[in-house]
């Protein structure tokens, strides 16, 4: 893995397979695309909602204006192939210890199940750690098995944390200490 990281500049990285780069404006069909595969157990804010907003005007106007679309979620582009199939990256979610961004990550439904998910997480914990972060953290939904085993193969451990949502599920919160360019998990 490679990274071009400048204080107050755009994070690029890149591993065999993808490269995490800031987001264009013209791939907010894609974004689009993410919020109408979205499981129905996700919270309504987090889906299309009745009168189909976001729209992809919306997304292409977040992505000029938010910098969390250019620093902090990163898209996901296969190098082979030049598309670009979900995002990854660090956030500040207000849900974590001051100074301990979250870890966050969605693909598209058709590239599931080859390991792009697991690299891209990888690329971005390389990076947390040469950036001198000291703990991570990500929170899941307890039905979402698959992004839990993407955490556990990059080292995040469930911790006793949770919030329980009548409606929606568990959220699960994980955690992982970045000690010395390596990770040691926390409980």
């Amino acid at each position: 893995m490679s990274a071009a990281v400048t204080p107050g500049r755009e994070v690029v990285l890149e591993t065999d397979r993808l490269l995490l780069r800031p987001w264009r404006v013209a791939e907010a069909v894609v974004q689009r695309e993410l919020w109408t595969e979205r499981d129905p157990r996700v919270p309504p804010h987090r889906r299309v909602d009745a009168d189909g907003h976001p729209t992809v005007a919306e997304l292409e106007d977040a992505i000029r204006t938010n910098p969390l679309w250019s620093t902090g979620l990163l898209a996901v582009e296969r190098k082979g192939a030049g598309d670009v199939i979900g995002y990854c990256g660090l956030v500040d979610s207000g849900r974590g210890p001051d100074g301990e961004p979250e870890l966050a990550f969605e693909l598209l439904r058709r590239v599931w199940g080859q390991g792009y998910a697991t690299e891209a997480a990888g690329a971005v914990l390389d990076w947390a750690r040469s950036s001198g972060y000291e703990r991570l953290w990500a929170t899941v939904w307890d039905w979402n098995a698959a992004s839990r085993r993407v955490l556990a193969k990059v080292g995040f451990t469930e911790t006793e944390r949770q919030e329980v949502h009548p409606v929606h599920g568990t959220t699960l919160f994980t955690t992982i200490t970045c000690v010395g360019g390596r990770s040691a998990p926390l409980r």
